[in-house]
């Protein structure tokens, strides 16, 4: 029988956010009290303008704040006018975003007395030559030679095999004496035996060769850290804030080097912008922002984030300590508290690089405008009414699939590609309030011969439903700002599986009767800021599962709006997929690519039937395994 996918989701509804504070617009119009007449308040309205003095004709973000921030109101709009209405008196900031256009701040005062007031802001074009930073060339490509024994080496250090490593690193070494990624492996090597001069040397020679080596510049901090050299590691860490303007363990370095400098305030900034960006990688900074927190005398706040810290982390010894330091201050009144700099916990040295793998969606952060407030619930509520429209329009759609995939071995070297394509069907249904079916057809069947290996690509068209209503309330969302993505502006969300809600968007089951695995993803979005549509969707997995040898699952899917004559309905779908996989030691890329769309309807139902699988097991998953991907 075919292959089918039954999603039982929750029915629970996303509640809407709201875009205004309290204290803002949502407030009602003020009377006169001696008269009982409403008090006229201006509006503002916005114009963007081109350089030639004309209305932009593209998406705008136009955001008006109080210079108090008492007030905040943001509007997205199309065709170069924006109102806002019932404003105070007094100063405020408008802020204008657009794709391909430089961003442009104005101050405005706000005198009142009723009417309107005019603001005319013009945007200037983006420089082709001189607004972008200039790209930087990466590191030179090893010989075929040397990039087998570097991988070779790579693996080892992965596997804790530090003789074995220490063969390929002195063979490579010999190949290619002033590579900077040899140099930092080298460096990760003797850090690990211990010999952290060495190791320095290593990662310093490693930044000579490329400046812009982020993993060298990042452990070479940390080392000399480690020696209580923070005024020497702070450059280092600025450096590799040029490099990843989003790396969280840079961030967290850099509070741990300030607060051992006594900037106990750079140091509390520094440790929640870490904390902002590494989620649960980043704990070990709370400590490290619960010192800066008591050395500002905010002991109360810090015992709290220590209290918190500890519940899961309950084995470090350092952070009780210091926790106990708190709770009873040997000082006199008034004066803080905090533990010695040397004995806060040092940020989590960075993984070694994969010399395959993209990175994980909480190693890279994409920058984001900054400045900006997004509207979590509006975002998330509207992304999930586009999902809902996708579902109640289309019933079955068709395309091509081109597919390329290629087998990567331990050291990072693919094998020759292998190629195909298929003619897919996909059918998407909900068959009863809260239960979603999808099902998907190559060829005219589910064969799963058809794929390398035997090994299938499935339910890639079903991880948007992520945002289903019925599927988002199972995950933490956040919104981390407003985004530049393919010429348009994008809101950016990350998400992620709550621990206390089910897991239904992806199983895994290996063998035809074998137990199924859930699999929790974390992941990012971008959805459009005009039309709520999700451009771009990335997941990896919460955390690998050694139950079925799943390390990693990488998945990121574009999409584009496909337009369908007959219905005059435009859709969004997917038009890239790559997947990355390493299962039972098998490390696989793939690269699916979709076009000539069509799309039918429940009315068409009696002019299309389902495809006839081919001869097949009648069981859901093959005997041979398989990777189904999301089901």
């Amino acid at each position: 029988m075919p292959f089918r996918v039954l999603k039982l989701l929750a029915t629970t509804l996303v509640s809407a956010g709201c875009l205004l504070p309290a204290s803002g617009l949502a407030q009602a119009p003020p009377v006169d009290p001696s008269s009982g007449t409403l008090i006229s308040r201006p509006h503002l309205v916005v114009y963007v303008r081109e350089v030639d003095g004309s209305l932009i004709s593209q998406l705008a973000l136009v955001t008006v704040t109080g210079m108090a921030k008492q007030y905040l109101q943001q509007m997205t709009i199309q065709g170069g006018q924006a109102s806002f209405d019932d404003i105070l008196s007094g100063r405020y900031t408008v802020q204008v975003i657009a794709a391909g256009y430089e961003k442009s701040v104005e101050e405005i005062e706000v005198t009142g007395g009723g009417g309107g007031e005019n603001v005319y802001v013009t945007l200037k074009p983006v420089s082709p030559g001189g607004a972008a930073t200039p790209a930087v060339s990466g590191p030179p490509v090893l010989a075929p030679k040397a990039q087998k024994e570097l991988g070779k080496a790579l693996e080892a250090l992965r596997a804790g095999k530090l003789a074995e490593a220490r063969t390929h690193l002195d063979k490579v070494y010999r190949l290619e004496p002033s590579h900077p990624d040899v140099n930092f492996l080298f460096g990760v090597y003797s850090s690990m035996v211990n010999d952290w001069q060495q190791a320095k040397a290593y990662w310093g020679k490693a930044i000579t060769l490329y400046p812009q080596h982020l993993l060298a510049q990042v452990s070479l901090s940390d080392a000399l850290l480690r020696e209580n050299k923070s005024a020497d590691a702070i450059p280092h860490l600025k450096k590799a804030l040029e490099i990843e303007p989003n790396s969280w363990r840079a961030h967290g370095l850099l509070a741990d080097a300030d607060l051992r400098l006594g900037s106990s305030e750079e140091a509390a900034r520094e440790a929640e912008r870490a904390i902002d960006l590494g989620r649960e990688r980043a704990a070990g900074v709370r400590p490290i922002l619960a010192g800066a927190l008591a050395a500002e005398g905010k002991v109360q706040r810090a015992i709290q984030i220590l209290e918190s810290y500890l519940r899961e982390n309950p084995a470090d010894t350092a952070a009780q300590k210091q926790l106990a330091s708190l709770r009873t201050p040997v000082a006199a009144p008034g004066v803080s508290v905090a533990p010695a700099a040397a004995s806060l916990p040092a940020v989590a040295a960075p993984p070694l690089p994969s010399n395959w793998l993209p990175p994980d969606v909480d190693e890279k952060v994409r920058p984001v405008e900054s400045g900006v407030t997004c509207p979590l619930g509006e975002v998330v509520q509207n992304a999930g009414k586009r999902v809902q429209e996708f579902i109640r329009n289309v019933d079955r759609f068709t395309a091509t699939e081109s597919f390329f995939h290629e087998s990567v071995n331990a050291w990072g070297i693919p094998a020759p590609p292998e190629t195909r394509k298929f003619d897919y069907v996909v059918s998407i249904q909900e068959v009863r309030p809260g239960i979603l079916s999808v099902e998907e057809y190559r060829n005219g069947g589910s064969s799963y011969a058809r794929f390398p290996d035997g090994m299938a690509t499935m339910g890639l068209p079903s991880l948007v439903l992520i945002f289903h209503p019925y599927s988002a309330v199972n995950y933490d969302m956040t919104c981390e700002g407003l985004a530049h993505w393919n010429g348009g502006l994008a809101w950016q969300v990350y998400f992620r599986q709550r621990r206390d809600k089910p897991i239904r968007d992806r199983v895994y089951r290996v063998q035809e009767s074998g137990p199924s695995y859930p699999v929790a993803l974390k992941g990012r979005a971008w959805i459009a800021a005009d039309t709520f549509q999700i451009v771009r969707l990335e997941t990896d997995l919460v955390a690998p599962l050694p139950e079925i040898r799943l390390v990693a699952d990488h998945t990121a899917i574009e999409y584009s709006a496909v337009h369908f004559r007959q219905r005059n309905v435009d859709m969004w779908l997917p038009h890239t997929a790559e997947v990355f996989y390493d299962w039972r030691g098998r490390r696989i890329h793939r690269r699916h690519s979709f076009s000539n769309y069509m799309l039918f309807s429940v009315d068409d139902r009696q002019r299309i039937s389902v495809p006839k699988p081919e001869a097949a097991p009648s069981t859901e998953f093959p005997s041979k395994p398989t990777n189904p991907n999301p089901s």
